[in-house]
């Protein structure tokens, strides 16, 4: 009797540590599932709910009516693109915004510079700013913050503009046909998988210290090592891909990849190009970078300026009345109507599916992990009417048969929420704008929210 009054106790007494320690005890839990009160809605909400799913039940039905695809300014583009199975949306909407400065400049009508040869060389840039950082950080712990998250990111195949500029004023581009798209290329993520261990194992090499080798040689040895490790990549990459061209005939001239990139579009991507960022958690009127946020060792880390929304619109309109698409990245998940291409905050009505009210604004959002650039377009067009902005649409990369015939078409509302980059020429930017770019950036870490490249 004794030995059962203990166990009583002591039962009691975990019960109580739970909920002085944070823990939930049964009073706690009785008053909790006061919360579902089985009604005959409720009931009815989680029959439907386990028989439909989740976002057809969600459709706001006053919101279904046909879309509006009319636009007062609207810049040219072509044959829309698809990524595929791929996380390449960020070179996709790069490549369009080049290929359609290409079509207006050549008069080309139907045509695609190659995705696969531009990736081909990202993969082999990002693998050696991969292995250099490795070597670069070898005395650091591996505990480190900057080792752990090296370790834990060593590749992706998602970006920025800022890759693609890089790689583009690097290795130039080519035809479609030069270098076509392969099943490997459709779907990138079971070789980047392959690469990523690869990657992880040649880091750990990098980071011991071998025997016979002194401390003043030991450097030319890491960058030999460091070859012998690319090449392996390379010969992988090659195997996927293809390897890439030196040079190639188009219209019955002789080019190499640069030479090409010249003749066609000629931009100088490093520099005629602004990057602004809407992030409303972070002062506007700053310069922000993010380190590691980069396709290329020798490249440049992601760098734009913190504006409000509205003037980012203002640019956005004056590059499109101009003729100029952009290169524009947003969360594209949320409230978007796959079906009918339409993002709208009022497509879907949770609040009234699951009886919660959401409350976050866009700066809490991005604070808590909620929100955050996720997808890369081509912004073409916008509707104003009276003076007033109402819509945008983007070219996307998921073919012609998603969305609005492959386009996504964006309420001024939604705009607001969940566009975060766009990247602009300069000529559209303001005077105030560009002596903003004067300041020192504010370097903010890799693992910064603002860090996820679009995919």
């Amino acid at each position: 009797m004794k030995k059962i009054f203990v166990i009583a106790f002591a039962l009691l007494s975990v019960g109580a540590a739970a909920q002085q320690n944070g823990g939930i005890s049964p009073e706690m839990l009785a008053e909790i599932q006061k919360g579902y009160e089985g009604t005959t809605a409720d009931k009815a909400i989680r029959n439907a709910l386990n028989n439909a799913d989740f976002n057809v039940l969600a459709v706001n039905s006053e919101k279904a009516a046909r879309i509006d695809g009319n636009f007062s300014d609207r810049v040219n583009t072509d044959a829309v693109t698809n990524q595929m199975k791929s996380g390449r949306c960020w070179l996709f909407s790069g490549l369009n915004v080049l290929r359609a400065a290409a079509i207006s400049r050549h008069n080309l009508g139907d045509f695609q510079f190659s995705q696969s040869y531009c990736f081909f060389w990202d993969q082999l840039e990002k693998c050696n700013l991969f292995l250099q950082a490795v070597i670069d950080t070898r005395n650091k712990p591996f505990e480190d913050r900057e080792v752990d998250w090296l370790f834990a990111h060593p590749l992706s195949d998602g970006g920025t503009f800022t890759g693609v500029a890089n790689l583009v004023m690097k290795y130039g581009v080519v035809p479609s046909y030069v270098m076509p798209e392969s099943r490997i290329a459709n779907g990138t993520s079971q070789l980047a998988s392959q690469l990523a261990t690869i990657l992880r194992q040649d880091g750990l090499r990098l980071r011991e210290n071998p025997e016979g080798v002194k401390a003043k040689k030991l450097p030319a040895y890491l960058q030999e090592q460091k070859v012998a490790m690319l090449k392996e990549i390379y010969h992988v990459l090659a195997l996927a891909y293809g390897v890439p061209p030196t040079q190639f005939e188009w219209n019955g001239r002789t080019y190499t990849p640069v030479e090409f990139y010249r003749e066609m579009v000629g931009y100088d991507l490093n520099n005629d190009y602004v990057m602004l960022m809407n992030d409303p958690s972070r002062e506007y009127g700053k310069v922000y970078e993010i380190a590691y946020d980069r396709h290329l060792y020798d490249g440049q880390n992601w760098l734009y300026v913190n504006l409000p929304v509205e003037r980012i619109k203002e640019m956005a309109i004056a590059s499109i009345k101009g003729g100029d698409a952009m290169y524009f990245s947003c969360d594209v998940g949320k409230y978007l109507d796959r079906v009918r291409g339409l993002a709208d905050l009022k497509n879907f009505d949770y609040e009234s599916i699951l009886g919660v009210k959401y409350t976050m604004d866009k700066k809490q959002r991005i604070m808590t992990h909620a929100s955050g650039s996720s997808h890369a377009m081509t912004l073409v067009a916008v509707d104003i009417k009276d003076g007033k902005t109402t819509k945008w649409m983007v070219e996307n990369s998921w073919g012609k048969n998603t969305g609005y015939n492959g386009f996504l078409i964006m309420t001024d509302e939604w705009f607001d929420e969940y566009m975060f980059r766009l990247v602009v020429d300069r000529k559209y930017v303001p005077a105030d704008v560009l002596e903003m770019l004067d300041q020192k950036p504010v370097q903010l870490p890799a693992w910064d929210p603002m860090f996820l490249g679009e995919e």
